[in-house]
């Protein structure tokens, strides 16, 4: 069942994206009452004051008092930050018709007899957050305030308002324990939603004992941009990472025949005298106590790992003496993908255990 392993993406591209993971710059928070949009601009960071009321009003006892625009924090994802900080990415769950999405006014066109483009639904509004040092369970020095402006596009056709999609925002922060404060709000400031969320990031000059890895994403679609964000943004769908934009595929679930295209970054691997990595990696798909595909060790020359597994198995197939090799894909059901890491540098090692579908 042993099984040949490539990377997708070349050393020099890694390299670029690791050098150019940086602090997207924060943007001038609005202010309703204020008209002077030149000034407002150079203003410092200033979440407006009935707002960030309503968000420390909530804070002790990690309760919103403000749900007009309901939504959860449904999980976390880890990516390698500049030196010794580490991205930390917020997906947000919220129904499309507490956005407000609707199609903007038509334009005046100077031929009416021109080709026009399908018009997008389009909804607007603002993400404040406060970051907190978390102290024995309770917040303790606030750390870093944001304000990110949600400017949202959905296609008209097959809209559904009453579907509910996933958003993101990242940013980067050192390592320890924190207590994120995060208000999605309207437009006009009129409506909002409160959560709270507790979440820790490791040090990464701290694994000096075993390997470890960031967040393993299973991706849908990965594509390459000119730079990073000059400002954080608030996103539908993905995960913007330096000069990568990941749609990952949350659910870990793929279709019979597909491959499982995997993505993150291993923490604790040494350079080697020459300043090169040496890392391998064994990756085996199990069902119950059962191996299903044993893949053949993997060379890496990078602690970025990004490469679809091919989700077939080699079967040997014996009729008398005779000896058959056949691939067949893996059926559907679950299955658990073992993941066992080795710098042969440090000597390090580290495994992890990720549960995926077949359907």
């Amino acid at each position: 069942m042993k099984k040949a392993i490539s990377t997708m993406i070349c050393a020099g591209f890694i390299l670029s994206l690791i050098a150019c993971v940086g602090s997207a710059a924060p943007v001038a928070v609005p202010d309703k009452n204020d008209k002077n949009k030149k000034e407002a601009a150079q203003e410092k960071i200033i979440i407006p004051k009935e707002v960030k009321t309503a968000m420390e009003a909530g804070l002790a006892a990690r309760q919103p008092v403000k749900t007009d625009i309901p939504f959860t924090i449904s999980e976390t994802v880890v990516m390698p930050g500049p030196q010794q900080v580490i991205y930390v990415y917020f997906l947000l769950k919220v129904k499309n018709a507490d956005l407000g999405y609707a199609l903007p006014a038509a334009p005046i066109v100077a031929d009416p007899t021109a080709a026009v483009p399908p018009a997008k639904l389009q909804a607007k509004g603002h993400v404040f957050v406060q970051f907190y040092k978390l102290e024995n369970g309770n917040a303790g020095p606030l750390v870093k305030e944001l304000y990110i402006p949600a400017a949202l596009e959905s296609d008209a056709t097959g809209y559904d308002p009453e579907a509910m999609d996933w958003y993101s925002f990242g940013y980067p922060l050192p390592p320890g324990n924190y207590l994120a404060a995060i208000a999605l709000t309207s437009n006009d400031l009129t409506k909002s939603g409160i959560q709270y969320y507790e979440f820790s990031l490791p040090d990464p000059a701290g694994f000096t004992e075993k390997l470890e890895t960031s967040t393993i994403l299973c991706m849908k679609e990965f594509r390459q941009v000119e730079a990073p964000e000059a400002k954080i943004g608030f996103h539908r769908g993905l995960l913007s990472w330096s000069v990568a934009r990941i749609t990952p595929n949350l659910t870990k679930t793929i279709k019979v025949g597909d491959a499982l295209d995997l993505f993150f970054f291993i923490y604790g691997a040494r350079p080697n005298d020459a300043g090169k990595f040496d890392i391998q990696i064994d990756f085996e798909v199990v069902q119950g106590d059962k191996a299903q595909i044993k893949f053949a060790p993997g060379q890496f020359q990078s602690p970025l790992v990004s490469l679809p597994l091919p989700m077939t198995q080699s079967l040997e197939i014996r009729t008398g003496d005779k000896v058959e090799n056949k691939q067949q894909d893996l059926a559907a059901g679950s299955y658990v993908l073992i993941v066992k890491m080795l710098d042969n540098v440090s000597g390090l090692k580290g495994e992890k255990k990720i549960e995926f579908v077949v359907e």
